[in-house]
């Protein structure tokens, strides 16, 4: 792949990243709506405990799913700030690193998905494995899942 390949393929793989994120962001404002409408419909019966413990399960799916939307949220502003435009010899955000089985992508964490007929780990930034690749290049090796691993490529 030259350069121009290279870079084509990263904004891919950040559109990609971009469009889970996206309906991760649909799905959980859903939720919420969803949520929210169960505990209005909520009717007070003669029981009144099974309302309110039927009103607060509402409340914690909401408030759940909030915390599910507000994470997307902010992983998909981070996801903004990633430059795929640039040719990377170092592991750091915006970098795509192949290696013989599987391959990283470091822009956020969507964890492992195939693309193309290949397998991409999705990872973030801040991901504990990002860490461990902090200072990798080409030809560098890695212990990850039992196994070793070498970096063929860092674009």
């Amino acid at each position: 792949m030259n350069k121009e390949e290279k870079i084509v393929f990263k904004n891919r793989l950040k559109q990609f990243c971009h469009s889970m994120l996206e309906q991760r962001i649909e799905a959980a404002k859903a939720a919420i709506e969803n949520a929210q409408q169960s505990a209005n419909n909520e009717e007070k019966s003669s029981a009144g405990d099974k309302y309110e413990t039927a009103r607060a399960m509402s409340h914690l799916e909401r408030d759940m799913h909030t915390r599910q939307l507000t994470e997307n949220l902010k992983e998909l502003s981070a996801l903004h700030a990633i430059n795929a435009e640039t040719i990377y010899d170092h592991v750091t955000g915006g970098a795509f690193l192949k290696c013989a089985d599987i391959s990283f992508f470091i822009a956020t964490g969507l964890g492992k998905q195939a693309i193309d007929g290949k397998t991409v780990l999705f990872l973030s930034p801040n991901a504990p494995l990002t860490k461990l690749l902090a200072h990798k290049k080409a030809g560098d090796y890695f212990f990850f899942n039992e196994q070793n691993f070498a970096i063929e490529e860092i674009y």
